[in-house]
């Protein structure tokens, strides 16, 4: 699981994708998120405003980030 360190209280989960480096476009998050291909917290999550907070868990694939 990689650590994920954000600077302000939330960040989108589309914001989020693009920040990681999971997508280059926010096209891209939104077609992800829709297609069902991201959890939050171990639950797909089709928001792509979803507000990310410190402690959640964003699976995508086989890959985890916990935002501390």
């Amino acid at each position: 699981m990689e650590n994920i360190k954000i600077n302000t209280e939330f960040i989108k989960l589309d914001q989020f994708l693009k920040w990681t480096k999971t997508v280059s476009m926010g096209s891209e998050a939104k077609l992800m998120i829709r297609s069902g291909l991201v959890k939050v917290n171990g639950e797909v999550e089709l928001r792509r405003g979803r507000k990310l907070r410190t402690g959640d868990i964003v699976e995508i694939n086989d890959k985890k980030f916990q935002i501390v």
